[in-house]
């Protein structure tokens, strides 16, 4: 490999450290890949097929899903690939547009959890005016804003990132992440570059984390104090709608405070921390969100099963 080549390819230092582990690792994600894919697609195709399920909740869960795909497929298939070659490669371009669509994920995931309890909010509050206020005008804007900003946001993130100058060429993780990119720049001469992207991504990390998390918590407050004066039929209503939202939301909020606090101290923890972490945040969750809202939630429930039914008579039929 030449000189020129050599600085556009960057090395991802923690499989040099599995070894043969590689191959149970690469069964795992295969696994929960694939899984993860179905799951997706068959929840997605649901929603779309079934028009009684065209409605604003389950249109922002179609979002939310689609997202958690988009963000596991840009990174696991290259880790398979990696896995089964043995060659922890990455060219230059290719990490920072892996590092976009992950941190696009990321800021999306929890744009489009803030929309869906702004959904929840108005159900319960104002239940005769949901239809009046969550209009199909209303519910693409808010599909707008969820998506189009943060990733709006991110761009110039990666743009700022981008403007760095390397010295370094190998990452201790199993993908890319602007973290890891940033730490690549060195020299006096990128001081000022560095120092800008870092409060960009402090000033980021504030709108599309911080800021989502207490509107979600001040919305779950309000709704908790409602159901206390409400029958106990109607608190349990309320659970019952509630309840696929909070768990994805307490689970990605969980594993997103995880990454923040190893991409600060990962000089402290041992390599097989890196890769929880990792399987944590962008595998896990993409197959948790279809399976929590397709067994928690009544009314998918139903139509799968009856979708499920219909597709097995016809084949009976046929045979």
């Amino acid at each position: 490999m030449n000189e020129s080549s050599t600085r556009d390819t960057l090395t991802f230092t923690v499989y040099l450290d599995i070894g043969s582990a590689r191959y149970v690792l690469l069964a795992i994600v295969i696994l929960i890949y694939f899984a993860t894919v179905l799951a997706n697609v068959t929840l997605m195709l649901l929603i779309f097929l079934d028009t009684s399920l065209h409605k604003p909740m389950y249109i922002f869960v179609f979002s939310l899903i689609l997202n958690g795909l988009i963000g596991s497929t840009a990174v696991w298939p290259m880790v398979m690939k990696i896995l089964l070659t043995n060659t922890p490669l990455i060219s230059y371009e290719g990490c920072l547009i892996q590092t976009f669509i992950i941190i696009t994920y990321g800021a999306c995931n929890y744009s489009m959890l803030t929309v869906m309890a702004y959904d929840r909010f108005v159900s319960i509050f104002k239940p005769l005016q949901y239809h009046t206020i969550m209009t199909p005008k209303k519910v693409m804007q808010l599909l707008f804003v969820a998506n189009f900003s943060p990733t709006a946001l991110m761009f110039f993130q990666i743009c700022l990132s981008s403007q760095l100058t390397l010295c370094r060429y190998k990452i201790n993780k199993l993908y890319c992440d602007n973290l890891a990119i940033t730490r690549l720049s060195c020299g006096d001469s990128q001081a000022i570059k560095h120092q800008v992207s870092n409060l960009y991504g402090i000033v980021n990390i504030i709108l599309i984390v911080a800021l989502p998390v207490v509107l979600i918590l001040l919305s779950y407050v309000k709704i908790i104090m409602l159901s206390f004066k409400a029958s106990r039929n109607a608190r349990q209503k309320t659970f019952e709608t509630c309840f696929p939202h909070i768990i994805i939301f307490i689970n990605f909020s969980l594993v997103t405070l995880f990454s923040l606090l190893y991409n600060r101290f990962n000089e402290y923890l041992p390599g097989q921390v890196n890769i929880l972490n990792s399987i944590n945040y962008i595998l896990v969750p993409p197959l948790l969100h279809p399976i929590i809202y397709g067994l928690k939630t009544q009314e998918i429930r139903q139509r799968f099963s009856r979708a499920w039914r219909k597709t097995v008579r016809n084949h009976v039929n046929l045979l």
